[in-house]
């Protein structure tokens, strides 16, 4: 049996973090602007998700098999591709999303978002130890077909026959 990608359930859980942070900015901004006040400190949490969307978005390449690439996930990669060893060492994000969620802990709209980070956060730490980090996807070139390997070729082999004595009728079913 194959070695568990512990980055990749990481990469989820983190995914699934900041996506509910950034409804908690939603909720913070439309209430701000109900209530006529500034930010008041009430989408930190929800600007932390941001960042955790556009940090964890692009997935990173499998081991061994395929990786089904998410949508527009090129070009968040390019992104990710330029902050080098800060983006692609998970003993470094491991450390980020601890960080980013203890502030967030301290409000009750952002408890879901905390935990969930908390939670990738030692994912994270795990993948590290067992030495993986973060690998772009990259596209490989398509190669056209050529003509002829597109079109089989006709077999050269008559198909097989039963023996001589056996495509004999038999007696008995020539006049049943």
């Amino acid at each position: 049996m194959g070695q568990i990608e512990w980055a990749m359930w990481a990469n989820e859980q983190a995914l699934a973090a900041g996506l509910s942070e950034c409804g908690v900015l939603g909720v913070c901004v439309c209430v701000c602007v109900q209530k006529g006040a500034g930010f008041m400190g009430f989408g930190g949490g929800g600007v932390a998700g941001v960042l955790v969307c556009l940090l964890e978005y692009p997935r990173s390449k499998r081991q061994k098999g395929s990786t089904m690439e998410r949508c527009g996930q090129k070009y968040l990669t390019a992104v990710v591709k330029v902050f080098g060893p800060l983006t692609r060492n998970y003993y470094i994000r491991a450390v980020l999303h601890a960080a980013l969620a203890v502030p967030a802990g301290f409000l009750l709209s952002t408890i879901l978002g905390t935990v969930c980070l908390g939670i990738a956060s030692g994912i994270y730490l795990l993948a590290a130890v067992r030495g993986e980090e973060w690998r772009p996807i990259e596209q490989k070139p398509r190669e056209r077909p050529h003509m002829g390997d597109t079109f089989k070729q006709p077999p050269s082999n008559p198909p097989p026959r039963p023996p001589a004595d056996a495509r004999k009728k038999q007696p008995a079913e020539v006049g049943g």
